[in-house]
């Protein structure tokens, strides 16, 4: 239950990452307010799962998902460059990801 709680907790690193963008700096009210309960909501089910996973693991698995999924978002809706390059990065840290829950 910890590793579903983990990953709620990451994909609301999405979630809040990309509201900042649509928030404008946090100067859009509506916008802001939903990123910042996005963030509170993250750390709290980040909160939650470190009681049963180790810290190092979960921290590094939570902003990994924020990381990838923020990056694939930014790829898909915002219409940043998805380079080769770039693309193998993210598949780097995506490894890195199911590296941890394999080994924990």
């Amino acid at each position: 239950m910890a590793w579903m709680i983990l990953i709620a907790a990451g994909c609301l690193e999405i979630g809040w990452a990309y509201g900042l963008k649509h928030s404008e700096g946090l100067t859009r009210p509506w916008p802001a307010t939903l990123t910042l309960v996005a963030m509170a909501a993250s750390m709290w089910l980040l909160a939650v799962a470190v009681r049963t996973l180790p810290l190092g693991t979960a921290y590094a698995v939570w902003t990994g998902i924020g990381t990838v999924g923020t990056a694939l978002v930014g790829i898909a809706v915002l219409g940043e460059p998805a380079g080769i390059v770039r693309l193998a990065c993210i598949a780097l840290i995506l490894a890195g990801i199911v590296g941890l829950k394999a080994v924990s």
